[in-house]
Protein backbone atom coordinates (compact mmCIF):
# COMPACT_ATOMS: atom_id res chain seq x y z
CA UNK A 1 0.00 0.00 0.00
CA UNK A 2 1.31 3.45 -0.91
CA UNK A 3 1.59 6.13 1.74
CA UNK A 4 1.40 9.85 1.06
CA UNK A 5 3.01 12.61 3.06
CA UNK A 6 2.54 16.30 3.68
CA UNK A 7 5.74 17.85 4.99
CA UNK A 8 7.52 21.07 5.95
CA UNK A 9 11.18 21.84 5.35
CA UNK A 10 13.27 24.81 6.48
CA UNK A 11 16.79 26.17 6.25
CA UNK A 12 17.17 26.86 9.98
CA UNK A 13 15.11 27.22 13.14
CA UNK A 14 12.28 29.63 12.40
CA UNK A 15 13.74 30.29 8.96
CA UNK A 16 11.98 29.99 5.62
CA UNK A 17 9.24 27.35 5.46
CA UNK A 18 8.34 25.15 2.51
CA UNK A 19 5.26 22.93 2.55
CA UNK A 20 5.02 20.03 0.12
CA UNK A 21 3.40 16.68 -0.56
CA UNK A 22 4.88 13.41 -1.85
CA UNK A 23 4.41 9.66 -1.97
CA UNK A 24 8.08 8.98 -1.10
CA UNK A 25 9.29 11.22 1.71
CA UNK A 26 12.84 9.88 1.86
CA UNK A 27 13.45 10.39 -1.85
CA UNK A 28 11.77 13.80 -1.89
CA UNK A 29 13.76 15.18 1.04
CA UNK A 30 16.98 13.81 -0.44
CA UNK A 31 16.11 15.70 -3.64
CA UNK A 32 15.75 18.88 -1.58
CA UNK A 33 19.09 18.22 0.12
CA UNK A 34 20.85 17.53 -3.18
CA UNK A 35 19.12 20.50 -4.84
CA UNK A 36 18.05 18.30 -7.75
CA UNK A 37 15.37 20.73 -8.89
CA UNK A 38 15.78 24.47 -9.15
CA UNK A 39 13.18 26.33 -7.16
CA UNK A 40 12.27 27.67 -3.76
CA UNK A 41 13.94 24.98 -1.65
CA UNK A 42 17.22 25.07 -3.56
CA UNK A 43 17.28 28.88 -3.65
CA UNK A 44 16.73 29.18 0.12
CA UNK A 45 18.43 25.92 1.20
CA UNK A 46 15.17 24.68 2.75
CA UNK A 47 16.41 21.09 3.06
CA UNK A 48 15.81 20.25 6.72
CA UNK A 49 12.69 18.16 7.32
CA UNK A 50 11.05 19.52 10.47
CA UNK A 51 7.50 18.17 10.24
CA UNK A 52 5.52 15.56 8.32
CA UNK A 53 2.21 13.75 8.41
CA UNK A 54 1.34 10.46 6.73
CA UNK A 55 -1.88 9.69 4.85
CA UNK A 56 -3.39 6.62 3.25
CA UNK A 57 -5.14 8.57 0.49
CA UNK A 58 -3.48 11.05 -1.86
CA UNK A 59 -6.51 13.36 -1.72
CA UNK A 60 -6.11 13.75 2.04
CA UNK A 61 -2.43 14.67 1.69
CA UNK A 62 -3.24 17.25 -0.99
CA UNK A 63 -6.01 18.77 1.10
CA UNK A 64 -3.69 19.02 4.12
CA UNK A 65 -0.91 20.59 2.02
CA UNK A 66 -3.29 23.25 0.69
CA UNK A 67 -4.66 23.86 4.18
CA UNK A 68 -1.19 24.44 5.66
CA UNK A 69 -0.10 26.61 2.73
CA UNK A 70 -3.06 28.85 3.51
CA UNK A 71 -2.02 29.34 7.13
CA UNK A 72 -0.18 32.30 8.58
CA UNK A 73 3.47 31.71 9.44
CA UNK A 74 2.79 31.69 13.19
CA UNK A 75 0.38 28.78 12.86
CA UNK A 76 2.91 26.77 10.82
CA UNK A 77 5.57 27.40 13.47
CA UNK A 78 3.16 26.24 16.20
CA UNK A 79 2.46 23.04 14.21
CA UNK A 80 6.18 22.29 13.92
CA UNK A 81 6.95 23.08 17.55
CA UNK A 82 4.09 20.91 18.80
CA UNK A 83 5.97 17.76 17.75
CA UNK A 84 9.49 19.08 17.11
CA UNK A 85 10.24 21.95 19.54
CA UNK A 86 13.98 21.96 18.77
CA UNK A 87 13.44 22.02 14.99
CA UNK A 88 15.53 18.87 14.62
CA UNK A 89 16.08 17.62 11.07
CA UNK A 90 13.92 14.47 10.99
CA UNK A 91 15.49 13.08 7.82
CA UNK A 92 18.21 11.00 9.57
CA UNK A 93 15.52 9.31 11.67
CA UNK A 94 13.59 8.37 8.51
CA UNK A 95 16.71 6.73 7.12
CA UNK A 96 17.24 4.79 10.36
CA UNK A 97 13.79 3.17 10.17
Amino acid sequence: MTAYFTYITTNRKKGVLYTGMTNNLIVRVSQHKEKVQRGFTSKYNADQLVWFEEFQWVQDAIIREKEIKGWRREKKIALIEESNPDWEDLYPKLLAK
